[in-house]
């Protein structure tokens, strides 16, 4: 008699993530179509879209959800939701960005979720590196890579986050010249690349002004409309890398803008 198969729970953060992603490509779905998809009981995802509800990220229907794009401009996922949501997507982005350090390289890495996928395949390739975050987890990752020398710039950690904000890393930047910076953006807008966070979007500038060059990594969901702060302007980056769902004119207006624009496959 086989034994019987060992459900494998899926953290809430991973699920909620998922859900968001589902709706996102479906637009609204019943808890039931939801259950299905994504497993897990009624019970659980019934609390798992109230709770994205009362964060903001979605609407509930009757029996099921839609997704809304946020009206807020400091709105912010949780850190730990954001990491896996559009994780396909940005594992794909990091594996090609990790293809334009050359060892012996100084690099700039922000705390972007699509920024920490490019750090965790960088490690892999073992190159001699010098590299400066103001992130607590992507120290952690160059902590294990013998050939890397890791510069934590401090400051002030972000509540419920990795981050490092403020003095003493923010003015640290003016005194080093980097040969790149990969950076994230909450959203880019026509030439405008913004954040929620006024603290994170001075920080970035920092960054993007200590760096010979400037490649931004993003996800094709992150463009829409401006949030809160902007930190830079899309001529100021060398190149962008995104994935395939990104919407042709836009990326016909981001070739016209003058940056180089790599669009990558995402694996099913």
């Amino acid at each position: 008699m086989d034994a019987p198969t060992k459900r494998v729970e899926i953290i809430p953060a991973k699920r909620r993530a998922m859900i968001l992603d589902y709706l996102r490509r479906s637009g609204t779905a019943s808890i039931g179509e939801l259950t299905e998809a994504i497993g897990g009981s009624q019970s659980t995802i019934r609390r798992d879209l109230e709770q994205l509800t009362e964060g903001g990220y979605l609407e509930r229907t009757h029996g099921g959800a839609l997704l809304v794009p946020p009206l807020r401009a400091t709105f912010e996922r949780e850190p730990a939701l954001n990491a896996h949501y559009q994780h396909r997507q940005k594992a794909a982005i990091g594996q090609e960005a990790t293809s334009r350090l050359k060892g012996g390289e100084s690099v700039i890495f922000d705390s972007s979720s699509t920024v920490i996928e490019v750090v965790r395949a960088t490690a892999l390739r073992r190159i001699p590196l010098t590299v400066v975050t103001n992130n607590i987890e992507i120290a952690r990752i160059g902590s294990s890579v013998p050939e890397w020398r890791v510069i934590v710039t401090g400051g002030t950690l972000r509540p419920g986050s990795d981050i490092l904000l403020g003095n003493p890393g923010e003015p640290f930047f003016e005194t080093i010249h980097a040969d790149v910076c990969f950076t994230g953006a909450y959203a880019v807008t026509g030439p405008l690349l913004t954040d929620a966070s006024m603290e994170i979007a001075s920080i970035k500038r920092a960054m993007i002004r200590s760096a010979r060059r400037t490649v931004l990594l993003v996800d094709s969901t992150k463009f829409q409309a401006p949030a809160f702060c902007t930190f830079a302007q899309l001529g100021q980056v060398s190149e962008v890398v995104t994935d395939a769902g990104i919407d042709p004119e836009i990326a016909a207006g981001i070739r016209a803008s003058g940056p180089e624009l790599t669009v990558v496959p995402v694996p099913d």
